[in-house]
């Protein structure tokens, strides 16, 4: 058991997030128990806190334990994180506030694999201005749909925040308020009505894979916001099957002599265990 005190107006969600990151990682199975308590009564949804609430979370052993990433990179500058599907990111960044207090960029909470932290200001302005001007190249394997019209190719889209329905929307030509969104893609391996596929982020945007490819018919496999129900079904997916398997960085500065390194996760795309 772990009891906490709020101390603003937040969602309860979020709170957990920034507060207890066992508790973050097993959010979702701790609400459907009934084992989150908010001034000690039993709470089954993302309810909103107030200043002074008293959050208990009655965690099992085994969720006090369980792993949320592994490290696969530290120095004095920066460290690379191997994150596990589950794990928001907000989570993982209060885990290892003491380690690496400075946030850099940010994965969803089903997408495994790496993710880069600093461990100071500078470092972290450093690798913010090198991801901004895409000096650092992002690898992503997924399973997807195997609607695919070309083996490869390079996606140009517009992506539009819907932020009442917390997702966004890919248009195939400009308009206002959107971000233009550029996403390189190769099926490297087919297997019937879904296929292994390679992509490269040419920009960063929330959400960009799963909503680029949906929009072109071949949504993520897994992905329960842009992807396609029956398919997920069949293979018994309920979280988006992504990873972030490689970053390489080329930042310059003091962090220059990483530049060209490549850092590859451990993690590939798994079928889940019906």
């Amino acid at each position: 058991m772990k009891k906490f005190t709020c101390n603003s107006k937040i969602r309860l969600r979020d709170f957990t997030d920034l507060t207890y990151p066992q508790g973050s990682f097993a959010f979702a199975s701790l609400l459907r128990r009934g084992d989150v308590r908010v001034n000690g009564i039993k709470t089954r949804s993302d309810v909103m806190l107030r200043d002074g609430d008293e959050v208990t979370y009655y965690t099992t052993a085994a969720e006090e334990d369980k792993p949320f990433a592994d490290i696969v990179y530290k120095d004095e500058d920066i460290l690379v994180a191997d994150k596990y599907s589950g794990v928001s990111s907000e989570g993982l960044f209060c885990a290892l506030k003491d380690v690496a207090p400075c946030p850099v960029h940010r994965l969803d909470r089903n997408t495994c694999g790496l993710i880069v932290l600093a461990r100071d200001e500078e470092s972290a302005e450093i690798l913010k201005a090198a991801f901004r001007d895409r000096k650092v190249s992002k690898v992503y394997l997924c399973f997807a749909k195997n609607c695919f019209s070309a083996k490869s190719g390079t996606l140009t889209g517009y992506l539009v925040k819907d932020g009442q329905r917390s997702l966004v929307r890919v248009r195939h030509t400009p308009c206002a308020g959107a971000l233009k969104i550029v996403t390189e893609y190769e099926v490297l391996k087919e297997y019937g009505d879904y296929a292994l596929v390679r992509v490269i982020l040419h920009t960063g945007r929330t959400h960009q894979i799963r909503a680029h490819l949906a929009s072109i018919g071949c949504p993520v496999l897994g992905d329960e916001k842009y992807g396609d129900s029956a398919l997920n079904a069949k293979y018994h997916a309920r979280r988006q099957i992504l990873v972030s398997k490689s970053i390489t960085l080329n930042a310059g500065g003091k962090l220059s002599r990483l530049d060209g390194r490549t850092f590859e996760s451990r993690f590939s795309p798994v079928l889940p265990k019906s």
